[in-house]
């Protein structure tokens, strides 16, 4: 089964729980995913507080469709996640994050439910990673019999798209993840990471929330919703991925997560390689026309025919990160998340970014809960991108 996706057409939320329930008869019945008594972790993707209509995070009926799944089969559910770069993996934070994502409501509408606020975690050895050996892990991921994956669609702007594989870097706790991106700079060596974390991880089952997308700068608050009416699962967060990326139009090429799978010759990682079965229409039907893209994937085309110059005119090429002053709330989420400590808030009341010092992971785009982070393209990029 781990060349195999499965995806059911489900035009809206209020269709998910028998749309979930049919998605899961096709891969052989819940039963085949958890038995009675064992505790799961539903690792959900709740990058940032925010509303499930921004489609930021796996939207809560997701979330309580698998879990009224499990509570049939006996199995315990538990909701859990550590947010994005730049929040701290704290009782309060959580409480918020789970509070606006709407969470709680899950929990409360559905009895044998578990929320974990338990913000412990441990560095846990993995001998078999090709690039990382050791990894932080939250404490709820390393006490569960069992994890599954339950991710969002959307575009990411340092990794162009983030799925099923990229949802996993949600068990390192909240600014530990900086961390790696000041040691990871690149975006291959960064997919490297993911692959190794996946693979210790090991989900169960992949099911990502593709009922609303997440189109643009995302996959925060630049992002822009899209509706894109599918629910997709896999037993390989790897296949769902290969899927994923090709109906939002996403080209391999343009994908590091398929290019460092296909470097290590990890299966599958190509289309046909994959087995779709479900939605009773093939894979090119179900693309998505004018999904709008990072602008960073324009990027890494452009550097593309340019591999032969200097790492110097690479950076001039890159995006560039920059404050919108009159949107700022001199917050500091911007700051905190920053792995290089590139950021400040200066004496005007609003963020600064030290060019010289920034690495370009971009993740204080992708954590600004204001929007006030822009990508600005500079006159190399627009000529090398016409």
């Amino acid at each position: 089964m781990d060349n195999k996706v499965f995806i059911v057409r489900c035009s809206d939320y209020k269709e998910v729980g028998g749309k979930m329930s049919e998605l899961l008869a096709m891969m052989g019945g819940m039963g085949s995913f958890a038995k009675a008594g064992e505790k799961i972790v539903l690792k959900v993707n709740l990058l940032q507080p925010a509303k499930p209509e921004r489609a930021l995070s796996t939207h809560p009926v997701v979330v309580s469709a698998v879990a009224r799944l499990l509570i049939n089969e006996g199995a315990i559910p538990i909701i859990a996640d550590s947010p994005g770069s730049g929040y701290p993996y704290t009782e309060k934070t959580l409480d918020k994050l789970y509070r606006t994502c709407e969470m709680y409501r899950v929990a409360e509408e559905e009895e044998g439910i578990e929320i974990n606020l338990d913000t412990r975690y441990d560095i846990v050895s993995h001998p078999e990673g090709k690039l990382v050996k050791r990894f932080e892990v939250i404490t709820p991921v390393l006490e569960a019999d069992g994890v599954f994956n339950l991710c969002k669609l959307k575009t990411h702007v340092f990794m162009h798209m983030t799925g099923a594989v990229k949802n996993v870097f949600g068990v390192i706790p909240g600014l530990t993840k900086p961390g790696y991106h000041a040691k990871l700079r690149d975006k291959n060596r960064f997919a490297a990471m993911l692959l190794d974390l996946a693979e210790y991880v090991s989900p169960r089952i992949s099911i990502m929330d593709a009922v609303m997308g997440l189109e643009g700068e995302g996959p925060g608050a630049k992002g822009e919703p899209k509706h894109v009416g599918l629910l997709i699962a896999a037993k390989s967060p790897l296949a769902l991925d290969v899927v994923a990326s090709e109906i939002i139009g996403l080209k391999r090429e343009h994908n590091p997560i398929l290019i460092e799978a296909e470097n290590r010759g990890l299966y599958p990682n190509r289309l046909e390689d994959v087995e779709v079965i479900g939605a009773d229409i093939s894979i090119s039907e179900l693309r998505i026309t004018g999904y709008k893209l990072p602008a960073t994937v324009a990027e890494s085309s452009g550097l593309g025919r340019f591999n032969w110059l200097s790492p110097l005119f690479k950076r001039g090429m890159a995006l560039k990160p920059r404050v919108i002053k009159e949107s700022c709330s001199a917050c500091g989420t911007c700051s905190d998340s920053c792995p290089m400590e590139a950021i400040a808030i200066n004496d005007n009341n609003y963020a600064q970014i030290d060019d010289d010092t920034c690495i370009r992971c971009y993740c204080c785009h992708e954590m600004c809960p204001e929007s006030a982070i822009e990508l600005h393209r500079g006159l190399l990029y627009r000529l090398m991108n016409r």
